[in-house]
């Protein structure tokens, strides 16, 4: 068997020995470079009632109906505000409070909204946080079919 050298080939068999040789061993981290100290978040399970994030929805809906779709709608009343859920899966989860109700909108007609109420779920994780979808008004799909993600 016939094993021709090159100066190309020579070179990166240098190059491979010398990083195998010269690498050091993986050492354990520290006690500065551990993780103590560090829990996990603490929910009290304090979300504002159903009626409290209206305002919220009526502001974002028409940002996003002006903004996304060029569309002068607006929601000018509500109706049958309910909870749906509080809590719906294991306790230790973030606490959210699901709600529905109808929407009258600025164009006469009435539809139904789904929204949940988010402990901690707020900008950077501060305050309240409000995920919502109009049923109909879902253009982009982001809740699936009649706004199916927004309800638990």
């Amino acid at each position: 068997m016939n094993i021709l050298f090159t100066p190309l080939k020579a070179l990166g068999l240098a190059a491979t020995v010398a990083l195998l040789i010269s690498g050091t061993m993986a050492q354990a981290a520290s006690p500065l470079e551990l993780n103590f100290g560090l829990f996990g978040p603490r929910y009290d399970g304090r979300v504002a009632p159903c009626e409290a994030a209206l305002p919220t929805i009526t502001s974002q809906f028409q940002e996003k109906e002006s903004t996304f779709w060029n569309s002068a709608l607006t929601i000018t009343a509500y109706g049958r505000i309910h909870e749906t859920a509080f809590r719906p899966w294991q306790s230790d989860n973030i606490p959210r409070r699901y709600c529905s109700g109808d929407v009258m909108l600025s164009d006469g007609k009435l539809r139904s909204v789904h929204y949940s109420i988010i402990e901690d779920g707020g900008f950077a994780g501060f305050g309240q946080g409000v995920e919502w979808c109009v049923t109909g008004l879902d253009r982009n799909w982001a809740y699936g079919a009649r706004c199916r993600a927004a309800r638990p």
